[in-house]
């Protein structure tokens, strides 16, 4: 067997440990029959390592692959063709890339994924939804590998909604208290924005291009050197919309509100979902469209803007949190700002393209250690506190440079998160929802004048 027909292979199991791992966790629990705690917990062990033994096995065989990424192809499920085209104006097509950015995501997903479920087997003993938060453990990690592997924009964005779906049911886990399923609900729409976002540039590249596989549209060679076969008025355009995908997704400004909301799930969720993984999807997508970057200066602009604007965000609200959570959320923010910065400036600087990748494999990993070692930190700063009689001293921030009159106002939009969620709730959401209560309304008065009830009434939407 060749190189690359072993790679295909071993590319396969790596896709397929996660979904066996899914349909394992997933069907017994619909047919009312649900694993014990020691069953599901082998599943998830058996599952996980034979996915990571794969992945390191692809990588150790991506060297010799000839110069080029291996590729699974799934075959095309769906091929519009015009009467009278030799090939189809669209289609949809399952394809998985394995090169040097997709299989180190990959195995940071396996391996953080790994630590966090031998956590979880212990923190969520005899927790009664101890096999839901395997399920969506699994629909997660499927979605990651998915959304990493994937060599069509149709593949990433199914790994993107398994990502988000699961994502805003375990903020929702303790569904017995009021504010998780609220909390959880505001991750998804924040969520429906970014998938929206994402879903209109998928449209818009299979306009421009005729496809949506990126082998073909940004270059079949290792990432990063991949050229985009678009102009630069296309590459801004489309760079835009994905831009606002990966904000949504990373909590990007203007999004950033959602991400201490996420901090009602589980501790193990916060660590893999909000401080390594799905928090970095968003660079990841960045990453993968670089020839977008390179090919628009007025993109690596707009990029590297929002990046550093995020990373300030995220540094003033963060100084001012209560409770180590959200401090270390808006710690994780701060860096995911800086990692798209570095994205954007790979513009200019091509080699911060592999600066970007490190520091995000190596935020990922320190911020999943601290998220659970949270919950003892605190009682060791108890311990040391009633040790010296007094409290724990803590360096000055930055703040202390500003002016004085300045500081209150900073203290203020620090301590009101940046009056995010008020502009977003009062200034979006809400009209939004009066526009369209009033065309529900008026679709059942000329509903009503047609079946001859009585007169419409015209009158405009409220203001």
């Amino acid at each position: 067997m060749d190189v690359e027909r072993l790679m295909t292979v071993l590319g396969g199991v790596v896709v397929g440990a996660p979904a066996a791992l899914v349909v394992a966790l997933g069907v017994p629990a619909l047919l009312g029959r649900k694993f014990s705690e020691p069953v599901t917990v082998r599943v998830v062990q058996w599952a996980g390592a034979v996915g990571l033994i794969a992945c390191l096995a692809v990588l150790a065989l991506m060297p010799f692959a000839g110069g080029r990424p291996a590729v699974v192809d799934l075959g095309e499920w769906v091929a519009l063709r015009p009467a009278g085209a030799d090939h189809a104006h669209y289609h949809f097509a399952v394809e998985f890339e394995f090169d040097g950015l997709s299989v180190p995501l990959a195995l940071l997903s396996f391996v953080l994924c790994g630590v966090i479920g031998a956590f979880a087997t212990k923190y969520l003993h005899r927790e009664p939804g101890f096999n839901r938060f395997f399920i969506l453990y699994a629909l997660f990690l499927l979605g990651m590998v998915t959304a990493s592997l994937a060599d069509t924009i149709e593949t990433l964005f199914v790994g993107w909604e398994l990502v988000g779906l699961s994502s805003a049911l375990l903020v929702a886990f303790f569904q017995e208290r009021p504010a998780p399923p609220r909390n959880g609900l505001r991750v998804w729409v924040v969520y429906r924005v970014s998938d929206a976002a994402l879903l209109l540039g998928a449209v818009v590249l299979h306009d421009m291009a005729g496809a949506g596989d990126f082998d073909r549209v940004l270059g079949g060679v290792y990432w990063p050197h991949g050229e985009a076969a678009l102009t630069a008025a296309q590459a801004t355009g489309l760079g835009l919309l994905l831009l606002v995908a990966a904000a949504g997704k990373s909590a990007l400004v203007p999004f950033s509100g959602w991400l201490p909301r996420a901090m009602e799930g589980p501790t193990p969720s916060s660590a893999v979902f909000y401080g390594a993984l799905s928090v970095h999807l968003g660079a990841f997508l960045l990453l993968r469209m670089n020839p977008l970057i390179a090919l628009s200066v007025w993109l690596a602009i707009a990029v590297v803007t929002l990046g550093l604007l995020t990373a300030v965000y995220a540094y003033l609200c963060g100084a001012v949190q209560t409770d180590i959570k959200s401090a270390l959320s808006f710690a994780a923010l701060a860096q995911v700002g800086l990692i798209v910065a570095e994205i954007g400036a790979g513009h200019w600087l091509p080699f911060l393209w592999y600066v970007a990748l490190f520091h995000l494999i190596g935020h990922a990993c320190l911020r999943t250690l601290q998220f659970l070692r949270a919950p003892t930190l605190l009682q060791d700063y108890r311990v040391l506190e009633n040790a010296i009689g007094d409290r724990l001293p803590r360096p000055p921030g930055l703040l202390r440079f500003a002016p004085t009159a300045a500081r209150a106002w900073l203290y203020r939009f620090a301590l009101e998160r940046g009056y995010l969620d008020a502009v977003l709730t009062n200034g979006v959401a809400r009209p939004f929802a009066r526009l369209f209560l009033w065309c529900g309304r008026a679709e059942r008065r000329w509903a009503d004048v047609l079946n001859g009830s009585k007169a419409p009434d015209r009158g405009a939407p409220p203001a």
